[in-house]
């Protein structure tokens, strides 16, 4: 290997008492990507904290060890003055965080933002540092440069937010580019954009790229080397091919087996199943802005004439891009968000003649599990109460009961009896997603909707999530509709799927039947854009980025894609 740009030694990193990272030690070269994984609280992102020198902030210590940065004069990141990093972050090491909108400041431009690190770093003149930001995000393929340095965060798509992330971080041209789960929440196509463009610009700059991921569909996608970390120690370091092929440590064989694979095979549904939940037709809208003289803009369609089916004990997946409308004829379905034609019938109750009192009492039969657990469960509440929150409303238990109600869902969702005097903070990603399943559970539901329910997880906690998922389908019978971006994910536990674009389901059928052979062009390039778990595929496979996104999907409301507590209170 050529002489490394970074080497970490020996490196301790604590929270408190608490090891995070023990005796560490890796290299990464010019030009070379090495990728860092494992399950959640294994250490990656403490590592890569600690090489930002961000680690104090979030109450963390690099307790011993060193990380060189190295040059004609190696640098011990590690021993430096809070001055020397500031000058140090984005001139020589950058970093790109899973969630640029928890990143980058809601209340200032694009441009202010961007202009901000060449006036810094460079010492850029006003106009000067304008120009330069508008080839940044030329650079990272961002249509109209000049318009989007006026527009904030909150105005861009998610794959968009990440490009100026990408832009930011690579403006002064860095030796070391840390990528911290830069594609999770991100669709396959946006994703495979991502990824290609990280590649590009890799190649063009020189640079080193630290990317922290547990999908390992993408490592092998991106990876030339592979760190494996579990409890803060390395467990393996290897090539990206001998690492899939030959895997040595017992926790690299367990990742491996816990990624789901395309083409693995889909479950097939037996017996005939009474109808649970029929659409047919369903339309919703949402009004434009209104202009600066009260005048409404044009109405956006996010879901357009949507019908489909789903029986009892069956899945049926719900993929496409970000901004296609998937969520939003979920909520739709519950009416969460008011449809404007349509029908909806779920367990025979016909959802759009309801009122608001016969709704609450038709959502007993239909529950929703949604993306972010931690923005669904109140903070300020025992696990015993939130989880027995919509039986409680529902009057199917009474108040002295709750405490044992609340004991036998949790074991019920894999989960030890005095997780029900803990508060939400107190768990897991993972667990958290078991509390909201158990949530869903208390009333006896027929229909469950998991939204992205697995999307933010690790593979290993993913895949403990939707086995639990199985196993309830088949001792009650529960109908799921599983909405997700990872088709490998959909794969592995639907029956069929629906393929929707632009607000309309273009495809629908048996699970093997879509993904095998697919009829419709959309569904032949997600299929396209699916990281495959095998380094051996990646110079074959044709990105996203050579045709381009089929998507605007800038134009999706923001508030169409959380999944809040306002939302939970809602579904009890």
């Amino acid at each position: 290997m050529s002489t490394p740009v970074l080497s970490v030694e020996n490196l301790h990193v604590a929270f408190g008492n608490h090891a995070a990272v023990k005796d560490l030690s890796f290299s990464i070269a010019a030009r070379e990507t090495v990728a860092l994984v494992g399950e959640s609280g294994s250490g990656k992102s403490a590592t890569a904290l600690s090489i930002m020198r961000l680690i104090e902030r979030e109450g963390g210590r690099i307790t011993s060890g060193a990380i060189r940065l190295m040059g004609d004069e190696p640098t011990d990141i590690a021993a430096l003055s809070d001055n020397a990093m500031r000058a140090l972050r984005g001139r020589q090491v950058s970093m790109v965080f899973q969630e640029p909108m928890t990143s980058l400041n809601p209340v200032l431009t694009i441009g202010e933002q961007i202009c901000e690190v060449f006036i810094r770093h460079n010492k850029m003149s006003r106009l000067a540092a304008t120009q330069a930001a508008t080839e940044a995000l030329d650079k990272v393929r961002i249509p109209e440069p000049a318009r989007r340095l006026k527009q904030y965060p909150h105005e861009l798509s998610g794959g968009l937010r990440q490009r100026v992330m990408i832009a930011m971080a690579l403006a002064c041209r860095p030796r070391l580019l840390i990528a911290d789960e830069p594609t999770t929440a991100l669709d396959v196509t946006t994703q495979a954009e991502i990824l290609s463009l990280i590649r590009q610009l890799q190649e063009e700059i020189g640079m080193a790229v630290l990317f922290i991921t547990h999908d390992m569909g993408v490592v092998a996608e991106v990876a030339d080397r592979v760190v494996v970390m579990r409890h803060g120690v390395k467990e393996e370091e290897a090539g990206v091919e001998d690492l899939f092929a030959r895997p040595q440590a017992a926790y690299s064989r367990q990742l491996m087996e816990a990624t789901p694979r395309l083409g693995a095979g889909a479950p097939r549904l037996q017996g005939v199943r009474n109808t649970i939940l029929e659409v047919n037709g369903l339309t919703t809208r949402f009004a434009g802005k209104r202009s600066i003289l009260g005048r409404s803009g044009k109405a956006f369609t996010a879901v357009n004439n949507a019908s489909l089916t789903l029986r009892a004990g069956e899945t049926l997946g719900l993929v496409g891009e970000s901004g296609c409308g998937k969520s939003t004829l979920a909520r739709s379905i519950l009416r969460l968000v008011e449809p404007v034609e349509g029908t909806v019938r779920i367990a025979g109750h016909d959802m759009m003649q309801l009122d608001r009192q016969g709704l609450r009492a038709a959502r007993r039969d239909a529950q929703m599990v949604f993306q972010d657990p931690y923005a669904s469960l109140n903070p300020r509440l025992p696990v015993h109460e939130l989880i027995t929150e919509p039986a409680r409303i529902h009057g199917m238990v009474r108040p002295s009961d709750c405490r044992d109600m609340a004991v036998s869902l949790v074991e019920r969702v894999g989960l030890e009896a005095d997780a029900v005097d803990r508060f939400p903070h107190q768990f897991s990603g993972g667990q958290r997603q078991r509390l909201c399943i158990a949530r869903a559970l208390s009333v006896k539901p027929r229909l469950i909707v998991a939204d992205e329910a697995v999307s933010a997880l690790d593979v290993s906690i993913a895949r403990q999530v939707t086995d639990l998922m199985l196993d309830l389908q088949r001792s009650d019978g529960l109908a799921f509709l599983f909405i997700s971006h990872d088709i490998a994910v959909v794969e592995r536990v639907s029956h069929r799927v629906a393929v929707m674009l632009a607000g309309e389901i273009v495809e629908t059928g048996l699970t093997d039947d879509v993904l095998s052979n697919p009829q419709h062009a959309y569904t032949k390039r997600l299929l396209s854009a699916v990281p495959r778990a095998d380094p051996s595929l990646r110079k074959n496979r044709r990105t996203a980025s050579d045709t381009g996104s089929l998507l605007p999907a800038d134009n999706l409301p923001m508030a169409v894609q959380r999944g809040d507590m306002s939302a939970q209170r809602e579904m009890a």
